[in-house]
């Protein structure tokens, strides 16, 4: 019993195994049955598109269920291998279409103007879904069910590359209308090219701005030979009387005018007499160069100034004293390097703002931009003078200048600076240790123009040896630029009384936005800049201010058209 329980037993536990065995073959057979089953039932029911809505446009087929696609291929791979190169040739056609249709719902979107793009885009679509269409393909690639022409496959396969390239070249086109980056960097390098142009334009125009300011006009340089030739015809009416003695009167109001233009030289003289109250008192004394003398003396003598004022004209050749012995300025502008540096346009004969064609101006080479230095010893018996540019108007009576209180000062000027401008140090170059040393470049700087001068405080400071001093230093042009106003501004840097605004009104040369009211209020207008009120760049607003002051019934002036 106890055997046989065994051996019962021992021939259970041998069986089992077996049987487990055979149980998960076949299960797992069943597993891989059902799958493969459930694959097929759904590659042959399925439908490949989601939606009629959303689908893309594709080449019409004669099968459009995915059943009827699967077994076309599963029948191309066994039979014919045209029928796989057709299909890939749909499916590149059906790309492009997608891809154009995408374009064209961007442009929409975006509502481009163009209009003719959308067009193009749509018949390029059209094109794709037409080639289908034609009964010789549809007869022969998409209606059979045998093997597929290799000649018609051909052609058929050449019509979608020629789209397929047609449609990649229209995309290339029109990809930098849609595509941001290539907006934004061809916006960039069209800012960078107009920047380019701008500034070329803006050193051209400051070219032509200074050839303009800077030449004389046809009808001062006929006005000028107009004078000299009547001079020339009648040369008993303008001997030189010598000097009279209301030249020499301390007690008179005296002015200096240097200039070698005509025009503007009787502007200043005519407008001050007109404005003065006592105009007998007085004296202008006018410095021009030789070539000008001749012209300037026929003016003032067939034009003699109104109400008994006086006019002295001179050659700055008649004062001796300003040779170039004792002169450095004179001395450096007959230099050879000074010459270089005017005519020669090299960069190792010039400043750091050599480019700048304000510092190229012909006028720094005339001894009548330098002669102001020279006052109270071109004028030794006068006691106060007040000197005026040639392109300045007169609006009220200026006696009042000399009954200010000038403290023991020089020099008595309308202050320029506001804010951080005009400033000793837009002036000199205060990286040089000598004017670091001496100067505070934030002092404020003051104009050249309408500058009233106490003669005996000047002879007492002897600014005109400091002048000298500095000038002498400056010869190699490493302390300031060209021009008078930098020794200026040294010369009287602790000698200057600043004179109120009112006195001085600056800018009418290059600057239209200056207040009417400003200018009404001032007694002296300067037209500083190169648009001066005698050239047709001027402007016109402030034209008039000017025009009111010239002589037109004077002959010449007419015959020679001067203002038309």
């Amino acid at each position: 019993m106890a055997g046989g329980h065994r051996g019962g037993g021992g021939s259970g536990r041998s069986v089992s195994p077996l049987r487990n065995f055979f149980t998960y073959r076949i299960f797992v057979s069943a597993m891989f049955t059902l799958l493969f089953l459930a694959t097929v039932s759904v590659l042959f029911t399925a439908n490949p598109y989601a939606s009629p809505h959303d689908r893309e446009p594709v080449l019409p087929t004669t099968r459009t269920p995915m059943n009827s696609y699967v077994h076309r291929t599963f029948l191309a791979i066994k039979s014919d291998p045209r029928k796989t190169r057709l299909d890939l040739i749909q499916k590149q056609a059906n790309d492009h279409i997608a891809l154009i249709n995408a374009y064209a719902a961007y442009a929409r979107k975006l509502k481009l103007e163009n209009s003719k793009q959308l067009r193009v885009f749509e018949d390029l679509i059209r094109s794709f879904t037409d080639i289908a269409s034609k009964p010789s393909y549809k007869a022969s690639l998409f209606d059979t069910e045998g093997s597929i022409d290799e000649e018609v496959l051909k052609q058929f396969e050449k019509e979608v590359k020629d789209r397929v390239k047609n449609a990649r070249l229209l995309i290339s086109e029109a990809k930098e209308s849609f595509d941001n980056q290539l907006k934004i960097q061809k916006l960039k390098d069209t800012i960078f090219a107009v920047n380019e142009q701008l500034t070329k334009a803006k050193k051209q125009g400051a070219f032509s701005s200074m050839i303009a300011a800077k030449s004389i006009p046809k009808s001062l340089h006929c006005l000028a030979m107009r004078l000299v030739e009547e001079k020339l015809a009648h040369p008993e009416k303008y001997v030189d009387t010598g000097s009279k003695p209301e030249f020499e009167d301390p007690n008179l109001y005296h002015y200096a005018i240097f200039s070698d233009n005509v025009i503007a030289a009787s502007v200043v003289v005519n407008s001050a007499v007109k404005n003065a109250k006592e105009p007998w008192k007085h004296v202008f004394h006018v410095a021009t160069d030789r070539m000008n003398l001749a012209a300037m003396q026929v003016w003032f003598k067939m034009r003699p100034a109104e109400g008994g004022a006086h006019v002295e004209v001179k050659a700055v050749e008649d004062y001796t004293f300003l040779n170039s012995s004792y002169v450095p300025v004179l001395r450096q502008i007959e230099s050879a390097n000074l010459q270089k540096f005017y005519f020669e346009n090299r960069a190792e004969n010039a400043t750091k703002d050599a480019n700048n064609l304000k510092f190229r101006n012909p006028k720094y080479l005339s001894m009548l931009n330098h002669v102001r230095f020279y006052l109270p010893e071109m004028y030794p018996k006068l006691h106060r003078i007040l000197f005026l540019d040639d392109d300045i108007v007169v609006q009220k009576d200026l006696t009042g200048l000399w009954n200010i209180d000038m403290d023991g000062k020089v020099n008595g000027a309308v202050e320029t600076c506001f804010g951080s401008f005009h400033r000793y140090a837009q002036y000199m170059n205060f990286s040089h240790p000598l004017i670091k040393e001496r100067f505070n470049p934030k002092a404020c700087a003051w104009a050249y123009g309408m500058n009233f001068f106490d003669l005996d405080a000047w002879r007492r400071e002897k600014c005109t040896e400091d002048y000298h001093y500095w000038q002498n230093m400056n010869e190699n042009r490493t302390l300031w630029k060209l021009g008078t106003l930098p020794p200026g501004l040294i010369t009287f840097y602790s000698t200057t009384k600043p004179l109120d605004k009112s006195w001085h009104v600056l800018g009418l040369g290059y600057n239209p936005s200056i207040s009417m009211d400003e200018i009404n209020s001032a007694a002296v207008i300067h037209y500083n800049g190169n648009m001066k009120p005698w050239l047709d760049i001027a402007i016109n607003q402030f034209r008039p201010l000017w025009t009111k002051y010239v002589d037109y019934e004077m002959e010449f002036v007419q015959m020679c058209n001067f203002g038309l």
